[in-house]
């Protein structure tokens, strides 16, 4: 669930990223240490993100933070691609990677493990489908999922 901050942050990243042909794929503002960090995910589904596409937004959108100050803590501000095996949170991210292999974290263990690889079928509010090497249908309440990420084989 996004915080208050993640929420004002995202809304005023969201055009900074539309202008240049990005989307916002995720915001992260979390204390680590002393420290604060806000990160700020950006995507281009077709051909990724460079180093040139997290600079062009990175500049406007900390001149616009400056300007509407939405965080009273001071805090590094972080701009990057969401990597191949980005984290699934969304439903829009669920329906764009449907087919795609997963790797899905539980919060307790089914038969005996708490994770599971297998192909995302579905997803809705309730729970996620996923299809196993042996082609089962493994359906799992969301309740229990505790992170969902793309699987990446080399």
């Amino acid at each position: 669930m996004a915080s208050k901050v993640e929420d004002a942050v995202w809304k005023i990243a969201e055009p900074i990223a539309k202008e240049i042909g990005l989307e916002i794929y995720d915001v992260e503002f979390k204390k680590e240490g002393p420290d604060y960090y806000l990160r700020v995910y950006i995507d281009h589904y077709e051909r990724g993100i460079s180093i040139d596409d997290c600079e062009a937004v990175s500049r406007p959108l900390s001149d616009a933070l400056d300007e509407e100050d939405p965080i009273s803590e001071g805090y590094y501000l972080e701009v990057s691609s969401p990597g191949l095996e980005r984290q699934l949170k969304r439903q829009v991210d669920f329906d764009r990677f449907k087919g795609s292999k997963v790797n899905v974290k539980l919060f307790k263990a089914v038969d005996g493990s708490k994770q599971i690889t297998g192909t995302l079928v579905s997803r809705n509010e309730e729970c996620l489908e996923l299809q196993t090497e042996n082609n089962e249908i493994l359906t799992i309440n969301n309740k229990d999922i505790a992170v969902v990420r793309l699987a990446i084989d080399f």
